[in-house]
């Protein structure tokens, strides 16, 4: 119990005294999150606006495929990226393996589906609403994705917000294409765990609760937006 106690307060005063490796790896985390959340939104949202106005053959498949795709494992995520950035792969000459550019794409591949599919469930309905007054007013189908994201902003804010809790807090896909280089690829999850397993559990859980904090201010977000919402509908 003493060794705990010693742990929770070595992390505190890190915290406090803004650790310069708590510090680095925590902006390097965000930096990394960020981007590939920008990406991922720049992709989703209308790609997930666009299936709920457009009607096509493969619709159904095409949904039922990227609503698989929220399950993929971000394991299996992280090989895939590997080979095809590693030196034999058809990227490798790009050099991008064991770089944060490798694990922002990671990250883009593993988040963009469930951003897409929160999307689209959340236009569909907006859609249902919307249908005959834009079918009436003959506007142009990139009109109509448009209005529905502007009108939607909220649900989509939410959906993009629950993307980023998603990537903040990945391990798999990054440990595997980013190498947890100090200095270098080493960001929250992949720290924590080489710390907790080195025995340094005061810097392993000083980046615990930043890590829980970013996780917190998300679900706070996203409760405060939905509430919002909700009472704009009364």
């Amino acid at each position: 119990m003493t060794d705990i106690w010693a742990g929770l307060t070595s992390a505190f005063w890190l915290i406090v005294t803004l650790d310069p490796d708590l510090v680095e790896i925590t902006l390097r985390s965000l930096q990394v999150s960020l981007t590939a959340l920008i990406i991922a939104c720049c992709i989703a949202l209308p790609f997930g606006t666009w299936l709920a106005v457009r009607r096509f053959r493969y619709r159904r498949a095409t949904i039922a495929v990227l609503n698989a795709l929220m399950g993929l494992p971000p394991v299996v995520v992280g090989l895939i990226v590997y080979l095809m950035l590693s030196r034999s792969g058809p990227f490798g000459v790009l050099g991008l393996l064991f770089t944060p550019t490798a694990m922002i794409i990671a990250q883009v591949i593993i988040i963009t589906p469930l951003i897409a599919s929160i999307t689209h469930q959340a236009m569909r309905e907006l859609w249902a609403e919307y249908h005959d007054l834009l079918i009436s007013l003959n506007t142009p189908k990139h009109q109509r994705i448009k209005t529905l994201l502007w009108d939607g902003r909220r649900t989509l804010l939410t959906a993009a917000l629950a993307g980023f809790g998603r990537a903040i807090g990945e391990v798999g896909a990054i440990m595997v294409v980013g190498g947890n280089i100090d200095h270098a690829t080493r960001v929250l999850t992949t720290a924590i765990a080489l710390e907790t397993g080195k025995g340094d559990f005061a810097l392993a859980l000083g980046l615990g609760f930043v890590l829980i904090a970013l996780a917190l201010v998300v679900n706070f977000a996203i409760h405060a937006l939905s509430r919002t919402e909700r009472e704009g509908t009364w």
